[in-house]
């Protein structure tokens, strides 16, 4: 063998190596993604079983915490589920009673009575679990996007609710106009000219999954242009694609038009609590314009950018949502002679 053919040998092998090695690597961070996607589905450890809303439909719910400890209601946004706010109910478990609920129609709960997806609808669910939860005392209501928006929901159809009941609301990502309609609007114009789908709920489903059914990574790349910010880690990204995937094409229809065509503007003079509106600040959907605009219409709302997050906040940047959560709660749940002592370390101290 000449010294020249063992020297390309050589090299050979060596860049059959690093190759090795690298898909090596990809192989074993995509199994360490997919082992923090699996841990999101872990469940708050008290099963409520299926709370019955004033039409029939069951709601399922899930707790966390001492029953005893003021009580935080959270509530998912559209085609997702309760698995969205794992990170709140592990964390504020320690100070809080910390509920959380799938929507009608979505995750563990059973498909709405008479296909009814409207936002009122989605309000009075709300009302039905704090019946269950909380019925003797205050509670504050954490809606991410369309549970926010329920939540205004229900302030036009129960406004006596808000102050006996509900003692203050955090809105996550949340609009109280068609907004969702423009968002969505730009997103499927990105993919328009391949698929020739213009912006009805019904195409949206379409678009949906055909971008679900497409070769290589454009789920992906479409869950995280619309649902989060640059530097989101891919097991939440696959996360919320698992949750939209798994999304019934009646959410995707009915429910997505009621969200088009919603206009709660009117609603919010009802919410008479102290509000608390968060957005991330690469949030695509409800743009940080728009919750500019829905604290400035809210009679006592306080607005908090989070830095880096997309539109799934809660999953993004856990420990300032957390933090924004548990200040707000405790100056409404826990007057100063009263405030509990935390069980346990929050994430700030553990860090």
């Amino acid at each position: 063998m000449t010294r020249k053919r063992a020297a390309v040998i050589g090299a050979g092998i060596a860049v059959s190596a690093v190759a090795a090695g690298a898909v090596g690597r990809t192989i074993v961070r995509r199994r360490n993604e997919h082992d923090l996607e699996a841990h999101l589905w872990d469940l708050p450890p008290d099963d409520l079983g299926m709370i019955e809303s004033f039409d029939g439909s069951k709601i399922a719910a899930r707790a966390s915490g001492d029953p005893d400890a003021p009580v935080l209601l959270f509530v998912h946004g559209f085609s997702l589920d309760m698995t969205t706010w794992h990170e709140q109910w592990i964390d504020l478990s320690a100070d809080f009673r910390c509920v959380v609920m799938d929507q009608r129609g979505h995750g563990r709960s059973g498909p709405p009575a008479h296909g009814n997806l409207s936002l009122r609808a989605l309000g009075r669910d709300i009302a039905a679990v704090l019946d269950v939860v909380a019925p003797d005392r205050p509670a504050v209501v954490v809606g991410h996007s369309m549970g926010g928006m329920a939540a205004i929901a229900l302030a036009e159809q129960r406004p006596e609710l808000f102050g006996p009941r509900i003692a203050g609301l955090i809105l996550v990502g949340c609009s109280s106009t068609d907004l969702v309609r423009a968002a969505l609007g730009s997103v499927s114009s990105l993919l328009r000219p391949r698929l020739g789908l213009g912006v009805t709920a019904e195409r949206v489903d379409r678009l949906r999954k055909a971008v679900f059914a497409s070769p290589g990574d454009l789920r992906g790349t479409a869950v995280r242009l619309t649902q989060f910010g640059p530097d989101a880690p891919a097991h939440l990204v696959e996360h919320v694609g698992n949750l939209s995937e798994r999304a019934s094409s009646q959410v995707w229809t009915d429910g997505l038009s009621g969200l088009m065509e919603m206009d709660l503007r009117y609603a919010l003079p009802r919410v008479t609590v102290p509000t608390l509106v968060v957005v991330g600040q690469h949030d695509r959907i409800t743009p940080p314009a728009a919750s500019v605009a829905l604290a400035g219409e809210l009679p006592d709302a306080t607005l908090v950018v989070l830095e880096g997050a997309g539109h799934v906040a809660m999953m993004e940047r856990p420990v300032e949502l957390d933090r924004e959560i548990r200040a707000f709660s405790r100056k409404l749940l826990m007057p100063a002679s009263t405030k509990r002592r935390p069980k346990g370390r929050s994430k700030e101290q553990r860090a």
